[in-house]
């Protein structure tokens, strides 16, 4: 193996121990005590690497290798060590060391390349604390702005008021924005938070692109009555209705592979066990990693529910909440990647990405490519969230082969 796979096992137990459960998950959410020791540790990797280390006005922590010729824009690696509440130790955290341990190996075998490398570890990708996430992706993009800082969390606290206790200048986060010219590509190592890498038995996945979230709620409204005295034909039940278009839902999306569409939330009043609903709200998150896919699947979807409680005589408002673009990644990056795995000796398997990451938010910034490692039953979020040390190791060594080709070509 390229890299040295029981340094990356030994540091990712290491920076579990920062806001660790009884039960061997974490919680690490940003601007907090929990992760300032986590980001001092995760300083220290880098400067044993041999990188110089910085700490830009949101937060983010960038490790940079020089490279053989000045003025070159960089190829970044990077992820989040920031956690869900209750989460596992590789949901970024995985991204982060894996890339500090490219450089170091490369340090230790004394390989220079034209483009210089950084490891960047962003703020807040998961948006757990104060409900607005990728704050250090963004910021580094120039998309972050000082509204995004009023977002509170359950205690009231806005972002900006925890990036002061932190130690940093809210009004500064302009100075966190890089110019597109000054990188070359973004690499990101992630546990892939699903079964397709599983099913299939492969330890290693190309990702194709990092699917667009759109999310919609959805209010229909009949007329509530009695349970007993309203005949079947005389009833305008908006659960009904919508129960036939969760199944519309289904159906067309399942038409649409690797579209996904799920209903997280369903709200029914007036709820009792004996009273026809008069209300219902749900809602729906739609993906896709085809812009054109997903938009027409929408469109789709919502003719026929319009048409279905038309002709059920049910009011129906649809709300839009979010509307992501999808972010496909690079062909040559893919096509980078798709060398690495020959030459790592793992078999080629294409694959989508449902969850957002903080590429998402280079699509318009520069090239972006991303490389999964299989995690155990799927399972993420969760304590119980695991990937192997050998799998890990792979997929380290994948995106060494990776950077080492990006960092050298024209």
């Amino acid at each position: 193996m390229t890299i040295n796979q029981e340094r990356l096992w030994n540091r990712l137990e290491e920076l579990s121990q920062f806001g660790k459960l009884e039960n061997g998950g974490v919680t690490r959410f940003s601007f907090t005590e929990a992760e300032r020791k986590a980001k001092d540790k995760v300083i220290s990797y880098m400067v044993e690497a041999g990188m110089k280390v910085t700490e830009d006005a949101v937060g983010n922590l960038i490790g940079r290798k020089e490279g053989r010729i000045s003025n070159l824009p960089a190829v970044l690696m990077g992820s989040h060590i920031d956690s869900v509440p209750k989460g596992g130790i590789f949901d970024g955290t995985l991204g982060v060391l894996a890339g500090i341990e490219v450089v170091q190996t490369m340090n230790e075998k004394n390989i220079e390349t034209d483009h210089p490398i950084e490891v960047i570890a962003f703020t807040d990708e998961e948006g757990s604390r104060f409900g607005f996430g990728m704050i250090g992706s963004r910021a580094l993009a120039g998309t972050l702005n000082y509204e995004h800082l009023q977002y509170k969390d359950t205690e009231g606290i806005t972002i900006e008021q925890a990036m002061k206790k932190a130690g940093l200048d809210p009004t500064q986060i302009s100075k966190a924005a890089r110019n597109p010219e000054s990188v070359k590509a973004y690499v990101e190592l992630h546990i892939e938070q699903g079964k397709v890498l599983e099913n299939h038995d492969i330890s290693i996945g190309l990702v194709s692109g990092i699917a667009g979230p759109l999310w919609t709620r959805w209010t229909l409204k009949g007329e509530a009555g009695h349970a007993g005295a309203t005949p079947m034909n005389m009833r305008k039940d908006p659960l009904m209705a919508a129960t036939k278009i969760m199944l519309h839902i289904e159906e067309e999306t399942k038409k649409s592979e690797p579209a996904v569409a799920t209903v997280g939330q369903l709200n029914v009043k007036p709820g009792g066990v004996n009273v026809i609903p008069g209300e219902v709200e749900f809602s729906l998150d739609l993906r896709d990693i085809s812009l054109e896919t997903r938009d027409k699947l929408e469109d789709l979807i919502q003719s026929l529910a319009y048409r279905l409680c038309q002709n059920e005589g049910i009011k129906i408002n649809i709300e839009t909440l979010q509307r992501v673009d999808p972010a496909p990644c690079s062909k040559e990056i893919k096509s980078v990647i798709e060398a690495s795995l020959r030459k790592v000796g793992v078999p080629l398997l294409t694959l989508p990405s449902g969850a957002g990451h903080d590429g998402m938010q280079f699509k318009d910034f520069c090239p972006i490519g991303m490389i999964f490692v299989r995690s155990k039953d799927g399972v993420s979020h969760n304590p119980a969230e695991w990937s192997s040390k050998e799998d890990c190791g792979v997929g380290t060594s994948v995106l060494y082969e990776t950077i080492l080709q990006l960092a050298n070509r024209k």
